[in-house]
Protein backbone atom coordinates (compact mmCIF):
# COMPACT_ATOMS: atom_id res chain seq x y z
CA UNK A 1 0.00 0.00 0.00
CA UNK A 2 1.21 3.57 -0.83
CA UNK A 3 2.55 5.81 1.76
CA UNK A 4 3.20 9.38 1.74
CA UNK A 5 4.78 11.73 4.71
CA UNK A 6 6.69 14.88 5.12
CA UNK A 7 10.22 14.57 5.22
CA UNK A 8 13.01 17.51 5.58
CA UNK A 9 13.05 17.62 2.04
CA UNK A 10 9.74 17.61 1.04
CA UNK A 11 7.54 14.86 0.60
CA UNK A 12 8.38 11.07 0.46
CA UNK A 13 5.75 9.10 -1.63
CA UNK A 14 6.39 5.02 -1.98
CA UNK A 15 4.09 2.76 -4.29
CA UNK A 16 3.95 -0.54 -4.94
CA UNK A 17 5.14 -1.89 -8.19
CA UNK A 18 1.49 -2.23 -9.16
CA UNK A 19 0.43 1.13 -8.13
CA UNK A 20 3.74 3.02 -9.69
CA UNK A 21 2.60 0.79 -13.27
CA UNK A 22 -1.10 2.62 -12.96
CA UNK A 23 0.34 5.74 -12.20
CA UNK A 24 2.33 5.93 -14.76
CA UNK A 25 -0.09 4.74 -17.28
CA UNK A 26 -2.85 6.73 -16.04
CA UNK A 27 -0.50 9.87 -16.23
CA UNK A 28 0.43 8.69 -19.91
CA UNK A 29 -3.03 8.20 -21.00
CA UNK A 30 -4.23 11.43 -19.88
CA UNK A 31 -0.91 12.96 -21.65
CA UNK A 32 -2.23 10.99 -24.37
CA UNK A 33 -6.12 12.54 -24.17
CA UNK A 34 -4.41 16.44 -23.38
CA UNK A 35 -2.87 15.86 -27.20
CA UNK A 36 0.09 17.63 -27.88
CA UNK A 37 -1.38 21.13 -28.21
CA UNK A 38 -1.00 23.20 -31.54
CA UNK A 39 2.77 23.92 -32.75
CA UNK A 40 3.99 27.57 -31.53
CA UNK A 41 5.85 28.53 -34.10
CA UNK A 42 7.44 31.85 -35.28
CA UNK A 43 4.34 32.10 -38.13
CA UNK A 44 1.89 31.42 -35.94
CA UNK A 45 1.94 34.78 -33.44
CA UNK A 46 -1.35 34.41 -30.90
CA UNK A 47 -0.65 30.44 -31.06
CA UNK A 48 2.77 31.74 -30.21
CA UNK A 49 1.77 33.39 -26.74
CA UNK A 50 -0.96 30.83 -25.93
CA UNK A 51 -4.14 31.79 -27.72
CA UNK A 52 -6.05 29.37 -30.28
CA UNK A 53 -7.10 30.98 -33.45
CA UNK A 54 -10.49 29.21 -32.96
CA UNK A 55 -11.82 27.61 -29.59
CA UNK A 56 -14.94 25.40 -28.98
CA UNK A 57 -16.35 22.59 -26.61
CA UNK A 58 -14.51 19.82 -26.79
CA UNK A 59 -16.98 16.91 -27.55
CA UNK A 60 -15.21 14.40 -25.76
CA UNK A 61 -17.05 14.28 -22.69
CA UNK A 62 -13.66 13.70 -20.84
CA UNK A 63 -12.36 17.21 -22.01
CA UNK A 64 -15.23 19.03 -22.06
CA UNK A 65 -14.79 18.13 -17.96
CA UNK A 66 -11.31 18.94 -18.20
CA UNK A 67 -11.89 22.02 -19.88
CA UNK A 68 -15.33 23.35 -18.84
CA UNK A 69 -16.91 26.33 -20.31
CA UNK A 70 -16.23 28.93 -18.20
CA UNK A 71 -19.81 30.51 -18.28
CA UNK A 72 -21.76 27.41 -17.18
CA UNK A 73 -24.54 26.29 -20.00
CA UNK A 74 -24.06 29.74 -22.12
CA UNK A 75 -23.04 28.66 -25.79
CA UNK A 76 -22.49 32.79 -26.41
CA UNK A 77 -19.53 34.62 -27.88
CA UNK A 78 -17.74 35.00 -24.43
CA UNK A 79 -18.01 32.29 -23.95
CA UNK A 80 -16.17 31.20 -26.74
CA UNK A 81 -13.44 34.05 -26.06
CA UNK A 82 -12.94 32.67 -22.53
CA UNK A 83 -12.01 29.47 -24.24
CA UNK A 84 -9.74 31.03 -26.66
CA UNK A 85 -7.43 32.85 -24.55
CA UNK A 86 -7.16 30.26 -21.63
CA UNK A 87 -7.45 26.77 -22.85
CA UNK A 88 -4.14 26.51 -24.42
CA UNK A 89 -2.41 27.71 -21.40
CA UNK A 90 -4.63 24.82 -19.09
CA UNK A 91 -3.65 22.48 -21.78
CA UNK A 92 0.04 23.35 -21.02
CA UNK A 93 -0.18 23.12 -17.02
CA UNK A 94 -2.14 19.95 -17.34
CA UNK A 95 0.65 18.27 -19.34
CA UNK A 96 3.58 20.01 -17.23
CA UNK A 97 1.61 18.48 -14.08
CA UNK A 98 1.45 14.95 -15.49
CA UNK A 99 5.28 15.34 -16.61
CA UNK A 100 6.10 16.55 -12.99
CA UNK A 101 4.52 12.74 -11.83
CA UNK A 102 5.98 10.67 -14.22
CA UNK A 103 9.11 12.22 -13.36
CA UNK A 104 8.60 11.55 -9.90
CA UNK A 105 7.92 7.99 -10.89
CA UNK A 106 11.17 7.74 -13.17
CA UNK A 107 13.94 6.80 -10.09
CA UNK A 108 15.65 3.83 -10.03
CA UNK A 109 12.86 1.10 -8.56
CA UNK A 110 13.09 -0.29 -5.17
CA UNK A 111 14.11 -3.76 -4.58
CA UNK A 112 10.38 -5.16 -4.90
CA UNK A 113 9.65 -3.00 -7.99
CA UNK A 114 8.32 -0.13 -6.63
CA UNK A 115 8.90 3.69 -6.43
CA UNK A 116 10.18 5.89 -3.45
CA UNK A 117 10.41 8.97 -4.49
CA UNK A 118 11.06 12.79 -3.04
CA UNK A 119 9.07 15.38 -4.33
CA UNK A 120 9.62 19.78 -3.35
CA UNK A 121 6.26 20.92 -2.07
CA UNK A 122 5.86 22.59 -5.15
CA UNK A 123 6.11 19.19 -6.70
CA UNK A 124 3.69 17.75 -4.41
CA UNK A 125 1.15 20.37 -5.68
CA UNK A 126 1.67 19.35 -9.35
CA UNK A 127 1.25 15.81 -7.94
CA UNK A 128 -2.26 16.87 -6.64
CA UNK A 129 -3.11 18.66 -10.03
CA UNK A 130 -2.56 15.81 -12.04
CA UNK A 131 -4.52 13.16 -9.47
CA UNK A 132 -6.92 15.41 -9.94
CA UNK A 133 -6.95 15.56 -13.26
CA UNK A 134 -7.46 11.83 -14.13
CA UNK A 135 -9.90 11.39 -11.01
CA UNK A 136 -12.18 13.60 -13.12
CA UNK A 137 -10.98 11.80 -16.28
CA UNK A 138 -12.05 8.51 -14.88
CA UNK A 139 -15.15 9.62 -12.61
CA UNK A 140 -16.37 10.85 -16.26
CA UNK A 141 -16.11 8.25 -17.89
CA UNK A 142 -17.20 5.75 -14.76
CA UNK A 143 -20.16 8.30 -14.61
CA UNK A 144 -19.33 8.59 -10.78
CA UNK A 145 -22.49 9.90 -8.60
CA UNK A 146 -23.08 10.22 -4.80
CA UNK A 147 -23.87 6.22 -4.82
CA UNK A 148 -21.09 5.08 -6.65
CA UNK A 149 -19.55 2.63 -3.61
CA UNK A 150 -23.17 0.77 -3.79
CA UNK A 151 -22.76 0.79 -7.35
CA UNK A 152 -19.12 -0.54 -7.11
CA UNK A 153 -20.07 -3.24 -4.57
CA UNK A 154 -22.91 -4.85 -7.05
CA UNK A 155 -20.24 -5.25 -9.93
CA UNK A 156 -19.76 -8.49 -11.11
CA UNK A 157 -15.68 -8.58 -10.04
CA UNK A 158 -15.35 -9.82 -14.17
CA UNK A 159 -16.93 -6.39 -15.14
CA UNK A 160 -14.41 -4.31 -16.85
CA UNK A 161 -15.36 -1.03 -14.80
CA UNK A 162 -14.43 -2.87 -11.83
CA UNK A 163 -10.52 -2.31 -12.21
CA UNK A 164 -11.44 1.58 -12.82
CA UNK A 165 -13.74 1.58 -9.70
CA UNK A 166 -10.74 0.64 -8.01
CA UNK A 167 -8.06 2.79 -9.37
CA UNK A 168 -10.65 5.67 -8.63
CA UNK A 169 -10.69 4.91 -4.97
CA UNK A 170 -7.00 4.13 -5.07
CA UNK A 171 -6.45 7.47 -6.53
CA UNK A 172 -8.55 9.29 -4.01
CA UNK A 173 -7.11 7.74 -1.21
CA UNK A 174 -3.89 9.21 -2.35
CA UNK A 175 -4.86 12.79 -3.01
CA UNK A 176 -6.18 12.45 0.24
CA UNK A 177 -3.23 11.42 1.96
CA UNK A 178 -0.68 13.91 -0.17
CA UNK A 179 -3.70 16.89 0.82
CA UNK A 180 -3.31 15.98 4.37
CA UNK A 181 0.59 15.77 4.31
CA UNK A 182 1.32 18.87 2.59
CA UNK A 183 -1.18 21.04 4.87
Amino acid sequence: MSTVEKVERGVRVELEAEEAALMRALMEQLLELLGEGPAKDDDDLLASVGIAEEASTPEDPVLARLFPDAYGDEEGEAAGEFRRYTEMGLRDGKRAAAGTVLAGLAGPPTAAGGVDTVISDADAQAWLRALNDVRLALGTRLDISEEWYEEAERLDPRDPRTAMFAAYDWLTMLQESLVRTIW
